[in-house]
């Protein structure tokens, strides 16, 4: 597929997507749901990467929408020459089959910069979602920095969302002084939220932690199934233990929980100890699971033996509820700009007052070690 030119002119400033898929219905519900939102617009359908390469020829897309399950050529061989010969944004849209899953994980090595679900027609609550989820998925694509490709980015509207206060009651500026003297000095505590990129900024991340470090919590937006294997592949290639939380799980010094997809983490403090709980709810900040929900939670349940990481990711989830952290006395921590595939997120925080320090990515493994013998000394002392 020989390189096109990069200009490309957004009518009305809409992101134009093209949608890659076999599948006749899923190309039309696809589409409906793109054009339906007034900041999105579908550029061409494809029923085959063959086709697809013709289109991208006339006409370059802002975002491809792209299955893997493919005629005449898999969609991810398809994904690798988009990204080794004319890199665009790139969102994988499948069934994501739990026995599939590893190929989705490939996927976003390859480039791909989202992973969705195909859009469920079943319910009226699975299709709401899946409109929400399929259209922010393209927003978040189009402002995407990828490797050799830059872009400006679009301005989009902003939707309602519901806050916190869906799963957690906040506090009043005089409970959480109140609280924040009642909770005891316990083992340190490392929350980490990350959305668009933050498959590969956690990798980094992660494995840049020693086998012993402190227990680490993990909000990434991710669909359903897809964070066991995303969890699993972490353990393999990380020091510390990594596995997908479940309900009850022990917060551990060495382990990593990263919350299940469809489902909201909170922290919970029992005595000098803390526990996970897996809860349902309505989505938080646009997302479920929520960064501002496990944030909250822990701002609330563990305040300064806490530490908040926010990191690449479309929006403001998060933003709010490390605000409420680094009241508490959490140290915070927020990815700088020039390291971030998406400086949404991160972006909000500093905005709001909520972060202590902005670091690169390659170094806020060092800082939470640091940060975390700081406060073992303090232990000590005390």
């Amino acid at each position: 597929m020989p390189e096109t030119s990069p200009e490309s002119a957004r009518a009305g400033g809409k992101v134009r997507v093209l949608i890659v898929d076999d599948s006749a219905s899923v190309r039309q519900a696809l589409s409906d749901i793109i054009n339906a939102d007034p900041d999105l617009e579908v550029m061409a359908t494809a029923a085959d990467p063959y086709i697809a390469a013709d289109r991208i020829r006339a006409e370059v897309p802002d975002v491809v929408f792209l299955d893997i399950e493919l005629p005449r050529m898999d969609g991810l061989t398809f994904l690798r020459k988009i990204m080794s010969q004319r890199p665009l944004p790139v969102v994988v849209c499948s069934s994501l089959a739990q026995e599939g899953s590893d190929i989705f994980m490939q996927a976003l090595e390859a480039g791909a910069v989202e992973v969705v679900m195909k859009p469920r027609m079943d319910a009226a609550h699975y299709l709401l979602e899946s409109r929400m989820r399929i259209c922010d998925a393209a927003k978040a694509a189009a402002h995407a920095r990828l490797r050799t490709l830059r872009r400006p980015a679009p301005t989009l509207t902003v939707e309602p969302k519901l806050k916190a206060d869906a799963i957690i009651p906040p506090l009043s500026a005089g409970r959480m002084a109140a609280l924040r003297a009642m909770i005891p000095q316990t083992e340190p505590i490392i929350c980490i939220g990350a959305s668009t990129g933050g498959t590969e900024a956690l990798r980094t991340v992660l494995e840049g932690l020693p086998a012993s470090c402190p227990p680490v919590l993990i909000v990434q937006h991710m669909p359903e199934k897809f964070t066991g294997t995303f969890a699993k592949r972490l353990n393999t290639l990380c020091p510390p233990t990594v596995k997908e939380a479940e309900q009850g799980d022990a917060v551990l010094r060495g382990r990593v929980l990263i919350a299940p997809g469809n489902r909201h983490m909170l922290l919970r403090r029992t005595g000098r100890s803390y526990v996970v709980d897996i809860v349902e709810g309505p989505h938080v900040s646009r997302h479920r699971p929520s960064v501002d929900v496990l944030f909250r939670s822990t701002a609330h349940n563990a305040g300064a033996n806490a530490m908040g990481v926010i990191l690449t990711g479309m929006g403001d989830d998060g933003a709010a509820g490390m605000l409420e952290m680094r009241a508490m006395g959490s140290f915070t921590i927020a990815q700088d700009e020039e390291s971030c595939i998406v400086y949404g997120m991160p972006k909000e925080a500093v905005d709001r007052g909520a972060v202590a320090k902005v670091l690169p990515l390659g170094t806020i493994a060092a800082e939470i070690m640091k940060q975390a013998r700081v406060a073992d000394t303090e232990k000590v002392a005390r």
